[in-house]
């Protein structure tokens, strides 16, 4: 368990005036064949306390499901490649600015939808309006993640997609860990936050967004895929 924030993190925060402590646990780099029981069991089963809230990247857990791709397997056609030309990059991370990472998007949400996001995005933008295209798109392209500069080996070489049913992982996670925690999987970066799913109601979801907003675990080689939100 890590005792301190990562670099540039606080480990606490103050939310609706309670005090809140975001804890990352450090774990070995997560691969696709690690079972992800088995690394909640290693780093987090002794380090939760009853009330604590558990979150867990969308990352481990979709690359513990097989979700993972190395950019060598992945063919990106002509429409992919258009496509990505037009995807607004920012540092915080690649998106769908990528021939691969826009592929796997057309192969996750269907290329009409993928065209009726980018279709409607590029209206509304020329409107000074932002956002349409993954509003549109839904999760399943928000979350697909590519490489960085920052990316741990070997997934600075590879895509991986939003995991599948978040909802039922975080209840099993729950289950794993005896029960009087909450379980969140999170897509948390530098520019903002979902909850993929969790064992919280819609007002704790939201809660915990602010809680998380400002990216505790970062986005690079910290190796801190899972942490804990303990109120104080």
């Amino acid at each position: 368990m890590s005792a301190a924030a990562n670099e540039g993190k606080a480990l606490e925060v103050e939310i609706d005036g309670e005090k809140v402590q975001r804890i990352p646990l450090r774990t070995r780099v997560v691969m696709p064949e690690d079972d992800l029981d088995e690394v909640v069991a290693t780093y987090a089963a002794g380090a939760v306390q009853p009330g604590d809230l558990l979150f867990v990247t969308e990352k481990i857990v979709a690359i513990t499901q097989g979700r993972s791709y190395l950019l060598s397997d992945i063919q990106p056609r002509k429409l992919a490649r258009f496509l990505s030309r037009y995807v607004v990059k920012t540092p915080h991370g690649i998106g769908l600015g990528m021939p691969e990472t826009m592929e796997m998007a057309l192969r996750e949400c269907g290329v009409p939808r993928i065209l009726f996001a980018a279709a409607v995005a590029a209206v509304t933008k020329k409107l000074g309006r932002k956002g349409d295209f993954y509003r549109i798109a839904g999760d399943k392209a928000r979350a697909i993640d590519g490489p960085t500069s920052g990316t741990i080996p070997p997934y600075n070489q590879a895509v991986v997609l939003g995991p599948e049913r978040p909802r039922e992982v975080a209840r099993h996670v729950q289950q794993l860990l005896g029960g009087g925690i909450d379980v969140a999987v999170v897509d948390i970066n530098d520019i903002g936050g979902n909850i993929l799913g969790s064992t919280l109601d819609k007002a704790g979801e939201k809660r915990l967004v602010r809680i998380l907003g400002d990216n505790p675990l970062g986005q690079g080689h910290q190796s801190t895929p899972m942490g804990i939100v303990r109120v104080l």
